[in-house]
């Protein structure tokens, strides 16, 4: 999976915000708003990954479990795929 190109993320007063610029933003009028789990997960994403990949990275990143890993990896693969801010 790879978040597709049209974005910037910027921290705005203390909150990591998504905007889409270009061509995408002709598709998305809003921001996403990530914590800071989200955030690392988008930029892993930047690159073209893949889930067991991204559960990897994140217990390494954050110490946590393989199960706690496992769903917040593929909640956050669900919401980014579900609105159209990545390619599987």
């Amino acid at each position: 999976m790879k978040i597709k190109k049209g974005f910037v993320v910027r921290e705005v007063g203390g909150e990591n915000i998504a905007v889409p610029i270009g061509e995408m933003a002709k598709e998305f009028h809003g921001m996403i708003k990530l914590n800071d789990s989200a955030l690392f997960l988008w930029n892993f994403f930047n690159d073209d990954r893949t889930r067991d990949e991204a559960v990897a990275a994140l217990m390494g990143e954050y110490e946590i479990t393989e199960e706690e890993a496992i769903k917040g990896v593929d909640s956050f693969i669900k919401l980014v795929t579900d609105n159209g801010f990545a390619d599987r």
